[in-house]
């Protein structure tokens, strides 16, 4: 059995961190999972990363993105839930990944058109024996249901 039951893909992680339209959903969903929720090294990257290119849109048009400081509180809340515990940086085998992620590609990308890093955030969360994928994207929630996994919040 796996450590951690519950899986997060970035579309969730911003839900969480950063008030926008699927944020009360997103958290409700967050506050009912009593134990760790695990994150990839790799949704981590693709979150901040988010963040940053965000300021960067915003830096260009203040109608898009966000600034650096909304940037900094969204890194600030992510932080504290990981130094909480809250959040997990699972560590994982990304050979095995990749291995996985070639099966599910194989299987299901042609059939949904789905992008390599949604196929890669799946991957890990079946690698890690995860039941339940967080997600706010549904395209993310289709590949993962088709996968095998249960999609939170629903």
């Amino acid at each position: 059995m796996s450590a951690f039951s519950h899986f997060a893909d970035t579309s969730f992680l911003c839900a969480v961190h950063r008030d926008q339209d699927n944020t009360p959903q997103a958290a409700s969903c967050a506050a009912k999972i009593d134990e760790p929720i695990a994150i990839s090294s790799l949704v981590l990257f693709e979150f901040r990363h988010s963040t940053r290119l965000q300021t960067f849109r915003f830096a260009h048009n203040r109608t898009h993105g966000f600034s650096a400081a909304e940037a900094a509180n969204i890194s600030d809340t992510l932080r504290r839930d990981m130094d909480v515990g809250a959040l997990i940086v699972a560590p994982v085998n990304w050979a095995e990944v990749h291995t996985c992620a070639e099966r599910i590609s194989s299987q299901f990308t042609q059939e949904l058109g789905v992008r390599t890093l949604d196929v890669l955030h799946v991957a890990t969360a079946l690698h890690l024996g995860a039941r339940y994928f967080l997600t706010m994207d549904a395209l993310q929630a289709k590949l993962a249901k088709a996968a095998g996994l249960k999609v939170k919040p629903v």
